[in-house]
């Protein structure tokens, strides 16, 4: 079976032209990903892991190598893709996580979590009952559904973006720390819906600061080093 994700060479170089440096967060890395498989990224702080999430999703250009995406049109290139083919596949193939939300002023948290459902055709007042529903699974009070996430803390921002984020189905998800700030049952939640989603045939890629949390998932683990780990390893 083709493989859903195909990393090949892959590099990330970032300019500090003020500074007259070049500081490579990984060089050269090579893996692939299947559907359903689940990939953990280990490896110390400064290794590039979220770096390298960012790259797959194209919020960062690599600097050099492939990144084959075998999407239901066919595959492409996510290195070299235009913009609005990348936009394209955020709204309908791939998907990411992040422990961080950023939160529009004067929108509601069950609209937020509502609107890829709604992007997607599905009508308002169905996705809203998958919002107060996801809402609720990840342990969003019921009084604050129609609050706005920006008056929120962190761990119920954290809550409203993991049950955005996983209300619609993708075929590639990343994972950049989503447990970071929840609770033990919020955690649970997640582990539960990823395991869910990975049955349905979701490829994953994940950075968890607990791998412990989600170890029953782990199909591979791709270690990543740091520059002076690297040189010490040569």
């Amino acid at each position: 079976m083709t493989p859903l994700l195909t990393v090949d060479a892959l590099s990330k170089t970032f300019r500090m032209h003020h500074l007259g440096q070049a500081l490579p967060a990984f060089e050269r890395l090579s893996f692939t990903l299947s559907r359903g498989e689940f990939l953990l990224l280990s490896g110390p702080n400064g290794a590039g892991k979220s770096t390298l999430l960012r790259t797959l999703y194209r919020s960062y250009l690599p600097t050099g190598g492939r990144l084959i995406y075998d999407s239901e049109q066919g595959p492409i290139d996510l290195a070299t893709a235009a913009d609005v083919d990348i936009a394209h596949l955020r709204r309908a193939e791939i998907g990411f996580v992040t422990q961080f939300l950023i939160a529009r002023p004067r929108v509601a948290a069950e609209e937020i979590v509502a609107e890829p459902l709604r992007l997607a055709g599905t009508p308002r007042e169905t996705a809203l009952d998958a919002a107060r529903h996801w809402l609720a699974t990840f342990g969003v009070k019921p009084d604050l559904w129609r609050a706005y996430p920006t008056t929120f803390s962190g761990g119920e921002q954290q809550k409203v973006n993991l049950a955005r984020a996983l209300i619609r189905p993708r075929r590639l998800l990343l994972l950049d720390e989503p447990t970071a700030s929840l609770d033990a049952g919020a955690r649970a939640a997640l582990v539960q819906r990823l395991t869910e989603l990975k049955d349905q045939g979701v490829a994953m890629i994940g950075v968890f600061h607990h791998p412990g949390d989600v170890a029953s998932l782990i199909d591979r683990e791709i270690p990543l080093k740091t520059k002076e780990m690297a040189d010490v390893a040569e």
